[in-house]
């Protein structure tokens, strides 16, 4: 049982939760403006554990028709036969009751519309098969983990948090765009809707550079809407430093560098926005 749990967690990626949980303690202590307190930060985490290891299960899942003929995907757990999907379908299950739980331990809209972020977030794995947007959906289900962080602090959402959530689901979108590249030949092959697949490689960098640009500017202005202080805007400032880094290791297709583009730098970018924050509320 302890093998086949540290295979789901490799297979999951688990330690890339790093991408998510900053945003959604970013958001929290937005809405404490200040510290959040130990209860709701514990929560908030096992909520956001839970969110995010149902939505990668559910993914390889569902996409294991198409990871079985993707040779840059036939080695993972599931198609190489290292996982039976019975133990994945129970830890999926698992996870989703990890996420309720937390949800209902946060407040009562936390749990209320906990079954629509269950929505989102497990929905995105169909997107690719039908539209070009799948990026965007996959931003929107990361976009909720800052707003869910406020919500779970204030009992609501402003329009702040809205802008911040707006931006990281931007910035989501256009590192995906960028993830993408590496499957147009299998995406184009399989009828798979990816941007990349769908206006080629060049075009697509267009669009990640343009969604990262706007991402940006509307992480600046969500801390100009809520009146933080300065070292907001300096961790902004090095975010943006990391998202112009990003496009130039991956320029002109070069996509051998992209686990550094993609893994590394966009981890970076979390912390530095959630260091941002703290800084800015004056939590010691």
């Amino acid at each position: 049982m302890m093998e086949a749990l540290k295979r789901i967690l490799r297979m999951i990626k688990f330690e890339h939760t790093l991408f998510a949980l900053p945003l959604a303690f970013a958001g929290a202590v937005v809405g404490a403006d200040g510290w959040p307190g130990w209860w709701n930060c514990l929560f908030i985490l096992l909520a956001m554990v839970g969110a995010r290891s149902a939505a990668m299960s559910f993914n390889r899942l569902v996409d294991l028709p198409f990871d079985e003929k993707n040779p840059r995907t036939r080695d993972r757990e599931i198609p190489a036969g290292l996982l039976g999907r019975g133990a994945v379908w129970c830890f999926l299950w698992s996870s989703i009751a990890l996420f309720f739980l937390s949800a209902l331990a946060l407040g009562r809209w936390c749990l209320y519309l906990s079954p629509i972020a269950l929505m989102v977030i497990l929905g995105y794995s169909y997107t690719k098969r039908f539209t070009w947007a799948c990026h965007i959906f996959l931003g929107l289900s990361l976009a909720i983990a800052p707003a869910g962080g406020f919500l779970a602090v204030t009992g609501t959402v402003k329009m702040p948090v809205v802008v911040l959530s707006l931006g990281v689901l931007f910035w989501v979108a256009g590192f995906d765009i960028i993830y993408a590249c590496q499957d147009v030949s299998f995406d184009r092959k399989m009828g798979l809707c990816s941007l990349p697949a769908w206006v080629g490689q060049g075009r697509a960098l267009a669009v990640s550079t343009l969604f990262h640009l706007l991402s940006f500017l509307l992480f600046v202005a969500a801390g100009w809407m809520d009146g933080l202080s300065w070292p907001y805007f300096v961790g902004t400032a090095a975010v943006g430093v990391l998202l112009v880094w990003e496009h130039l290791i991956v320029s002109g297709g070069k996509l051998e560098r992209i686990d550094l583009a993609f893994f590394t730098i966009n981890s970076y970018v979390s912390v530095l926005l959630l260091a941002g924050v703290i800084a800015a509320t004056g939590i010691a």
